[in-house]
């Protein structure tokens, strides 16, 4: 992991485990609810229990911010699942009535909190899109 990587991965990493962690014990209403915001930008999801939704978004936050803040995970791969689980969450943020002022970009009052996940998939292109990520390439010989 480069040097300039920790703080990126470090702040978020952190951010989405603590979230992961306190999601464990959902009730069934607090899950139901976020399954409701979810399906606004995937559909499918309203065919899942919210229980099992609960808990599966909890584990996959677990998951992510573990993988974020473990220097083995390749940056470029921590980068990807940050890109994925930021982009679902700004599919949501621009699905969801309210969050956004007329414009349908910038947040509103209600949407503000949300409106931070833009960060997280800015983070996320760093990661990905770092040069010094690729591997060495083979220097030709003569």
């Amino acid at each position: 992991m480069k040097l300039s990587h920790i703080p990126l991965r470090l702040s978020t990493g952190a951010f989405i485990l603590n979230s992961g962690l306190g999601k464990q014990k959902l009730d069934k209403d607090t899950a139901a609810a976020m399954q409701e915001m979810g399906s606004r930008a995937f559909p499918s999801l309203r065919q899942m229990d919210p229980e099992k939704f609960g808990k599966l978004l909890a584990y996959g936050e677990t998951a992510l911010g573990a993988a974020l803040l473990l220097p083995f995970v390749p940056s470029r791969l921590a980068g990807l699942g940050l890109a994925a689980f930021s982009g679902s969450l700004l599919a949501m943020y621009f699905k969801t009535p309210h969050m956004t002022a007329e414009d349908n970009v910038r947040p509103s009052p209600e949407g503000t909190p949300y409106a931070k996940d833009v960060w997280m998939l800015g983070i996320a292109l760093a990661l990905i899109l770092d040069p010094k990520n690729k591997k060495p390439t083979a220097i030709p010989t003569t």
